[in-house]
């Protein structure tokens, strides 16, 4: 499975999204544009990331540009591999 697709996952999962056949495109926006993306929601997906990969992620890696789109969020993920 693609890191892509494991993100995809991953946000379907946490941010519980009934139509998981829902159009991930890299430009969709994320933090700000879906209400369920809340802090609680970051929290989450941070730690899903970690348990998934198996990196770590130091708080000063994190910003609000990365989880503005879907895509700037799959590029985090790709250059923490």
């Amino acid at each position: 499975m693609s890191v892509t697709d494991q993100v995809k996952e991953i946000l379907i999962s946490i941010l519980q999204i009934k139509d998981s056949s829902a159009n991930f495109a890299m430009d969709m926006p994320l933090l700000g544009a879906i209400p369920e993306f809340d802090s609680m929601a970051v929290v989450s997906i941070i730690t899903a990331f970690e348990d998934r990969f198996g990196f770590a992620v130091d708080d000063d890696e994190i910003d609000a540009s990365v989880f503005e789109t879907f895509g700037s969020l799959v590029a985090f993920v790709e250059n923490k591999l």
